[in-house]
């Protein structure tokens, strides 16, 4: 079975810096998935460099949660 965890993320950089290190921790056999909408912090650098096992999909625009 494979399990997948998804993260919405916009300009979340300091929550990310908080609570991924927990979802990471906890989520050893889920593949983690960070959903970008469009976020002009640094919150994708700051995945990249310190979190390269999580996978990022970047949206171009911010289409609000659903769309997210």
């Amino acid at each position: 079975m494979k399990i997948a965890v998804v993260i919405l993320n916009w300009n979340g950089k300091v929550l990310l810096q908080k609570f991924l290190p927990s979802v990471i921790a906890y989520s050893k056999e889920a593949t983690i998935y960070v959903a970008d909408n469009a976020s002009t912090d640094d919150s994708i650098a700051f995945i990249l460099s310190d979190f390269p096992q999580v996978k990022i999909i970047q949206n171009k625009e911010n289409g609000g949660y659903a769309k997210g």
